[in-house]
């Protein structure tokens, strides 16, 4: 899990950059809408990369939207420990019964 924290400070940290010197400020100028869809992306190519690729390129694929993610929570103010929290509290509950209990 450090690698998950010093990449959600190091998003952090380049979110006002200078456009021009960072990938993470390049999304942010783009707007959230761009963040978004971009994280799609990269949810499809590892669905692809899952049923067609190696798994190597399914590695990558994860990565990458795992990075993207990270960008995304990080421009709607999200802390990670926030979702580490939302995972935490529905550990030991079925996902059926998760599932479930938002419909309610």
């Amino acid at each position: 899990m450090d690698i998950l924290h010093r990449l959600e400070t190091t998003i952090a940290q380049r979110r006002s950059a200078p456009a021009e010197s960072s990938y993470v400020a390049q999304l942010n100028a783009r707007g959230l809408p761009v963040i978004a869809r971009k994280l799609g992306e990269e949810a499809t190519e590892a669905v692809v990369a899952a049923l067609t690729g190696s798994d190597e390129e399914l590695t990558g694929e994860a990565a990458d939207v795992i990075f993207h993610l990270l960008v995304l929570l990080d421009a709607k103010g999200i802390a990670l420990a926030d979702v580490m929290a939302e995972l935490e509290r529905r550990e030991g509950t079925s996902g059926i019964e998760e599932k479930a209990s938002r419909s309610d």
